[in-house]
This record gives structure tokens, sequence and C-alpha cells, in this order.
């Protein structure tokens, strides 16, 4: 009974959810976009203790009529650790504050499998459980690049999600769970059947290389290609640091947001930096696009920087 309401539930995922859209004028929508919200470590002992990591930002979150995180571990209540250099697993506590601040979560990642298809698999059920929903990974490979459409301003936006950083056996299957991997064509196939379904496409790409200030000119051309077959903004994460914004056809390209909630290891730099990236879309084809600097804690909370 329980697979068959996930799979129930990830279909419905790309039919238009009604969200709240009290700051938005009718035709107009301001989406926000953090980078990696990692929930082991120290965040995680702020939950379990009954904290909040996100307070700090709240107010930055909830000026947006749309907010969307790349949740950068697995929150899970089966499967085993996999053997690879790092694990990252929050506690089931802070599924009610990721639904307090953000209307979507994108799995497409190299953590969300870090408990195997069985903990992916559980993990989806209680993304279901706690309404709140998600993209870039599903109970199939079909599912998994299936668009969530959201409505907010009188504008339905679609996203989409896919990983590009090992292991590539995180994947979905055409029968089993996982996330989204980034193939070129099959992304293009994808923006366009969701411009069937929705006034703006806006990918969520994570992909690159560790600790590096620019995107490479392979992610640069993909990026363009993706724009060309349709997206609306292309926004990308993994790096671990901020890289830059490039503006393609009039659509913005934020190669990396950086940081959002994440603890410190060893041969981390001294301080972790991120972005809250705003995009406001109206009546003008060239989006407006607004950056707020934060800046992590020793505990991997983010602050906001003048």
């Amino acid at each position: 009974m329980r697979r068959v309401s996930i799979l129930a539930y990830a279909a419905a995922l790309a039919s238009p959810v009604a969200v709240s859209a009290a700051q938005a004028e009718e035709g107009t929508v301001r989406i926000a976009f953090v980078g990696d919200v990692m929930l082991d470590g120290g965040p995680g002992h702020i939950v379990t203790n009954g904290g909040d990591p996100f307070a700090n930002v709240a107010s930055a979150l909830r000026d947006a009529d749309l907010t969307i995180a790349n949740l950068e571990c697995a929150i899970v209540k089966k499967g085993v650790s996999l053997d690879k250099e790092f694990t990252f697993r929050g506690p089931e506590s802070a599924l009610p504050l990721l639904k307090k601040y953000f209307s979507a979560v994108s799995l497409a990642n190299n953590h969300s499998g870090d408990w195997g298809k069985e903990g992916f698999a559980s993990e989806l059920e209680l993304l279901r459980e706690t309404n709140l929903p998600w993209f870039g990974g599903g109970i199939n490979v079909k599912v998994a690049r299936k668009p969530l459409v959201l409505t907010a301003g009188g504008k339905r936006v679609a996203f989409l999600g896919y990983n590009d950083f090992p292991p590539r056996a995180f994947a979905a299957g055409p029968t089993t769970p996982g996330t989204a991997w980034l193939v070129e064509k099959d992304a293009v196939s994808d923006i366009k059947a969701a411009r069937k379904q929705a006034d703006l496409v806006i990918l969520f790409l994570h992909w690159g290389d560790d600790l590096v200030p620019a995107a490479t000119p392979e992610q640069q051309t993909l990026a363009h290609h993706l724009i060309d077959a349709g997206a609306d903004a292309v926004l990308g994460g993994h790096a671990h640091l901020t890289q830059g914004v490039e503006w393609y056809q009039d659509r913005p390209i934020v190669y990396s947001l950086g940081n959002f909630v994440f603890d410190y290891y060893p041969k981390d730099p001294a301080v972790w930096k991120g972005w809250i990236v705003k995009l406001t879309f109206g009546k003008s084809r060239r989006p407006l696009l607004e950056r707020t600097n934060v800046e992590l804690d020793p505990a991997g909370v983010p602050h906001l920087v003048p």
C-alpha cells in the first residue's frame, strides 16, 4: 500500500499545485533559491535539540512567493549507510522546518542516496507525509524526470532537477527509486514537455567540481543549450562556493548558489558563504535578479550579510 501511495503522489507532481501568492501581483511571481541544505552534524544537532537553523534568515526566505532549496542530505526512516567518504543524514524532526520555510526541495544531488535505494524510497514517503513537494527524484526514472508545477502570482512554474556528480548509482532506474541524472538530451526533452504545462520552466542542477570559483566551459555550453531548449532560468549548486551569474538570451544562469546550511570539515574554507537568489518574473522577458549574501557560523547556520 505504501508503494502505491508514493507512486500516486509522485505522479501528481506533474500537475499544478496551488501555492499562496499573497505577496505577488497577478501575473508576477517572485521565487527565492538557496543552495545546499545539509542537516547532519552541527545543523542536525540544533534541530534535534529543538532549535531552528533557518531562524536568522527567516525574513529573507519569507520574502518570496515560492522558495526552493537543494536538500543535500538523506532524511530516511530505513536503509543502510553506504560506504562513501561523506554520508549525510538529517533528523526526521527537520521535515516540519523544511515545510515551514520552503515550497519545495530538490533531491537531485550526490547525497540523497546515502542510505541506499530503500532509504531513498522511505524519504519519498516522509516527504509525502509532511506534504513537502519535491522534484529531481522519484520512485523510478520516469517520475524523477517529471516537473513539479507550482502556481503563484497567476503563473504556473515548472521545476526540473538533475544531478551530474557521482555516484551514478544514485540515479533512478526504470523500476528503482533515485535521482534524475543530468543527460542533455533528456533534459531538453523534459523542458519541452514542461513548457506545455507551465508558463515558466526552471532548472536546478547539481553539477561541476568542489571548491572552484568558476564554472567550466562545458557547464556554460550546457546551460546555453538548456535555455535554447526553453528554460527560463538555470540555477546550480555542488561547488560549495558561489560562482558567477551570466545572462544569456535575457535568461539568468546562476552557476552555483554556494552553501546555505552546512557543517564544517577540517579542509573547508574558514567561512562558508552562499547566496539567496530571488528571481521576479513579470511581463518583461528578462526577470529581475536579486542576490542576498549569507555567511555560515561554526555550527553551519546561515546569517544575513549586509
